[in-house]
């Protein structure tokens, strides 16, 4: 039993959640890209000595919160604690090792008090460019890719390597980006350390394995008690989403029992020679989001989060692939993984489980601007989120990533692309006595007298997103390029004056829309989210003349 107050308790965690609040935006202030500094797409962590997460960031992302556990081990794995120093970092972007793919940098810093490890402190974020082929669903390899990295010191008793430095300026388009938001990376764990530190000093603290244990075990015993309340047994889901040359299968099978889950995706498809595959570590990062979700959202994530998760997929299959296989565009398979879930449980946390959403929709776009600038960055866009009992879907929100849309002024700034449309689809979030949000139209024109190459990252073009308990799914997302079609998931070329326009999907409806209030109707039809045809047809409201 520990011997710490309850009050105490409270006061150190949430102040070891303030330090990694401050990491994000140490990580944030410093970065040069557009990937961090607008649309937050990075995680921030500290651990306690043994190894052990005890805090991250509120804002980080789902996944890369849920693979930082198993990179730390990786990381100490080749270094073990007593070969490190301090000054020491650690880097690697090995997809079987650190997120899913080479775009995401895992970056760990050991932190040193009275000559031994008390902690450590990790930073993710997704790197402008790595090389290859660019940030793209089309590699056939892992080795089209780009630069992967094993687990490495990028500095050493405080000294960067400018090896390293110097592979990354050989292998990448916009290195001064690239390498800032490494850099950056390494600036926001000195920051995590520091102030871990003074934190020790402050209340005389000269170990936090103590205070980790107390609130790794609260955290395991709150979700272990609401799993507790689902009846143990075997619930099943499967579902076809769009791959690239053909259409993929995903199973899963969620056992429940005394307290634990268990989940396994063995019966999904085989692997594929398109840069979609998942590796393990996201499909286990992307289980354990969904059960948190379902079970403690309101409690901040720690490795008691994710203890009482156990993930398996068969080797080789799409969600768990061997090497070489392309994994660059993991995401827009590992996203389904959270649904699934939902769907399979469905029946037992009816009040819990979200509709489908429209989910993110990644465009990277390389060249050059019209200053003649080097650009790599990514446009990020989101469909209607999925509704739940008693909450509408918001429109045009992320799930289930919550990275942010960079501002058009920005954005136009930087690619020399301008935007000449956004705004909202009506009629595309899912019907539902709770509707689901509505997706948008977005369209962009490239003003570069320069060609800009733009991947497409993205699904829900076949599928809809699905509605739940008798809600109706949303819309279907659209590509299109000067007024044609294209694949969600290739890679174009831009002229200059060339238009990209984009439907985004709505999220999915929740219950049966004759349930729906009346004046709810009436004000989604006032508010333009639902026309009158809609709700006369599917509501059986009237709207005033």
């Amino acid at each position: 039993m520990s011997k710490i107050d309850p009050i105490a308790v409270g006061i150190y965690w949430d102040r070891l959640i303030s330090i990694t609040d401050e990491i994000v935006n140490t990580l944030v202030r410093t970065s040069f890209s557009t990937n961090v500094r607008e649309s937050y797409d990075l995680s921030c962590m500290l651990f306690d000595g043994r190894g052990r997460m005890l805090a991250q960031g509120s804002y980080s992302v789902p996944s890369f919160t849920g693979t930082a556990p198993a990179t730390l081990q990786h990381m100490l794995k080749r270094f073990p604690p007593e070969t490190l120093s301090p000054g020491d970092v650690v880097i690697t972007n090995d997809p079987w090792l650190g997120t899913g793919h080479m775009f995401d940098i895992n970056v760990m810093q050991p932190i040193f008090r009275n000559g031994r490890i008390v902690g450590y402190c990790m930073s993710i974020s997704h790197l402008p460019d790595i090389g290859g082929r660019g940030f793209s669903a089309v590699a056939r390899e892992v080795y089209e890719e780009g630069l992967r990295l094993p687990v490495l010191k990028l500095m050493e008793k405080g000294q960067v390597s400018e090896l390293i430095l110097e592979l990354f300026r050989c292998n990448v388009r916009a290195p001064e980006e690239t390498i800032g938001d490494l850099m950056a990376n390494a600036s926001a764990t000195s920051v995590g350390g520091r102030m871990l530190l003074e934190f020790m000093d402050e209340y005389g603290i000269d170990d936090i394995s103590e205070i980790a244990d107390v609130i790794i075990s609260q955290s395991e015993t709150a979700i272990r008690e609401e799993l507790r309340k689902i009846p143990d047994g075997c619930y099943e889901n499967a579902i076809l989403v769009e791959g690239v040359e053909e259409t993929v299968r995903l199973a899963c099978a969620v056992h429940i029992a005394d307290g634990r889950a268990r989940i396994d995706f063995s019966g999904s498809c085989d692997a594929v020679p398109s840069a979609i595959n998942v590796p393990v570590c996201y499909t286990h990062a992307m289980a354990c989001y969904a059960i948190k979700c379902l079970t403690t959202p309101g409690i901040p994530n720690n490795l008691g989060s994710v203890t009482p998760v156990e993930v398996t997929a068969r080797e080789g299959s799409i969600l768990n692939p061997l090497h070489p296989s392309p994994t660059g565009g993991r995401h827009v398979i590992g996203h389904y993984v959270a649904p699934l879930i939902f769907g399979a449980l469905a029946s037992v946390m009816p009040d819990r489980v979200q509709a489908d959403s429209g989910m993110l929709n990644l465009i990277n776009v390389q060249g050059r601007n019209r200053e003649g600038r080097e650009v790599s960055s990514i446009f990020f866009a989101c469909g209607g989120f999925g509704a739940l009992k008693g909450i509408d879907g918001a429109p045009t929100t992320p799930s289930p990533s919550n990275m942010t849309s960079i501002p058009i002024e920005v954005w136009e700034r930087l690619t020399s692309m301008t935007v000449l449309a956004k705004r909202l689809l009506p009629d595309s979030g899912g019907a539902g006595e709770f509707r689901g949000g509505l997706g948008q139209e977005i369209v962009l024109r490239n003003e570069s007298p320069y060609p800009l190459t733009v991947s497409c990252l993205s699904g829900r073009t076949e599928f809809p997103p699905l509605g739940m308990l008798g809600g109706e799914p949303g819309k279907l997302r659209e590509i299109s390029i000067n007024g044609e079609m294209v694949h969600p998931k290739g890679r174009y070329v831009l002229a200059q004056g060339d238009t990209l326009t984009i439907h985004e999907a709505g999220g999915g409806g929740f219950g049966d829309p004759k349930q729906r209030n009346r004046d709810a109707v009436l004000e989604d039809v006032r508010n333009g989210f639902v026309s009158p045809q809609a709700a006369r047809e599917i509501y059986g409201v009237a709207p005033a003349a």
